[in-house]
């Protein structure tokens, strides 16, 4: 026998099942409305989680870095140019100009006119940038280091052997040097050895 509800009873399940559908849902003898499809909450495009920004470069830092790396680059073309004795080889324009441009450019005719030529290396010890100006017109940077020619051997061109050099002369000497950053990049201005040992 079918039971059926009058107006109060109806009100009553009708509450009942408002305060309840949060937590449990709510049945009733009467036919379920169909649920609705269930939805995973939309995934929207989140922006990117802020990384930490970076502190920007320190201009001078940047500036010594920079005029370090040319004056190494420097002294790379200046040992080919003294072990050629044709005068040919290194690029020094590339990295150096002025003073130390003419210096070398000089200095290694004179060498090669004596018949001599270099082999070996040059070490470059311990580059450091004492000082940079990048806010004058044309930023500088002074660099100081240890010039090293111990392992820089001097030979005859002609037979390959040893010259015989003072016996008292340097082989690792402090040697200072401007650096300065023209339109077509950092180059050596001067270079200029200090008289004294490293």
């Amino acid at each position: 026998m079918t039971r059926t509800l009058n107006r109060k009873q109806w009100r009553k399940i009708t509450l009942a099942c408002a305060t309840a559908v949060l937590a449990v849902g709510c049945t009733s003898n009467e036919p379920a409305s169909p649920k609705p499809p269930a939805t995973t909450p939309a995934t929207a495009t989140a922006a990117p989680e802020p990384t930490p920004s970076e502190t920007p470069a320190d201009p001078a830092d940047t500036a010594k870095k920079e005029a370090i790396a040319t004056y190494l680059s420097h002294w790379n073309e200046v040992e080919k140019r003294y072990a050629d004795k044709t005068d040919k080889a290194g690029d020094l324009k590339k990295y150096a100009a002025a003073t130390a441009l003419y210096q070398v450019e000089r200095d290694a005719e004179d060498f090669h006119k004596k018949g001599l030529v270099t082999t070996g290396t040059i070490t470059v010890g311990n580059p450091t940038a004492i000082s940079a100006d990048v806010d004058r017109k044309v930023p500088k940077v002074v660099i100081s280091s240890c010039m090293d020619i111990t392992q820089w051997q001097t030979i005859h061109s002609d037979t390959g052997k040893p010259a015989v050099l003072p016996a008292n002369r340097l082989l690792r000497y402090v040697i200072k040097a401007t650096v300065e950053k023209w339109d077509k990049g950092w180059v050596v201005i001067t270079d200029e050895p200090q008289g004294k040992k490293c």
